[in-house]
């Protein structure tokens, strides 16, 4: 009787378990859906953004592409975010959040998490771009890794394939330091991928985004 009820509670916790990873799961929302761009928007040099085999191709001139879709007007505050992410030798790219869209130049609003793994630019894959910034290369080119982002308050934790790489909190006294009209603050907006140089050549795909509590 004993070994029974052990059995039967044991496969309650398995399913209670499964449904647990099962919700967490269902959490993740798909921005990207292998296809198409649609629910994004790029402005000058829209040819830098193609899609391939299920992935964002990311080559051609300066030009950023700018989630427009559905999933919360566009309009995040808290999240969780990832994407897998892969750079040919010598590409550049970010992942920019809180921004909003430009038709053209570098956005001036929000933060960029750096995609750069053997450019000249010195801040490496991971960096909150010249807030906190990665010198060291975790990840070699022309190999697939997941770039995750994470903002709840003032506080942003970016990982590349688990290893967390910055843990930064955002001061009280920042708009004093930036000067009160900045718009390099954590607020709240939409994402966005840079497309930096033509010689850049970067690959997206399953980007997702998990709202979180406001």
């Amino acid at each position: 009787m004993k070994k029974i009820i052990v059995f039967v509670v044991l496969i309650i916790s398995v399913l209670s378990f499964n449904k647990k990873q099962e919700s967490v799961s269902k959490n993740w929302i798909n921005l990207f859906d292998g296809k198409s761009l649609t629910g994004w928007k790029v402005g000058k040099n829209a040819e830098t953004f193609s899609v391939d085999s299920g992935m964002i191709v990311v080559h051609g001139k300066t030009a950023h592409l700018f989630y427009d879709g559905d999933v919360k007007a566009h309009d995040f505050k808290n999240f969780e975010f990832v994407a897998d992410v892969k750079t040919m030798p010598g590409a550049n790219s970010g992942i920019y959040f809180h921004t909003a869209f430009q038709d053209g130049g570098w956005p001036e609003k929000g933060y960029e998490v750096q995609v750069n793994n053997s450019h000249a630019d010195w801040r490496r894959t991971g960096s909150l771009y010249g807030i906190m910034d990665v010198k060291e290369q975790f990840i070699p080119d022309n190999e697939w890794f997941t770039e995750y982002i994470k903002v709840i308050g003032k506080r942003v934790i970016i990982k590349l394939n688990d290893k967390i790489v910055v843990d930064y909190t955002e001061p009280d006294n920042v708009k004093t330091e930036r000067g009160a009209d900045s718009l390099r603050v954590i607020s709240r907006g939409t994402f966005a991928l840079q497309g930096h140089d033509p010689k850049s050549i970067v690959y997206f795909k399953n980007i997702k985004v998990k709202p979180l509590a406001e």
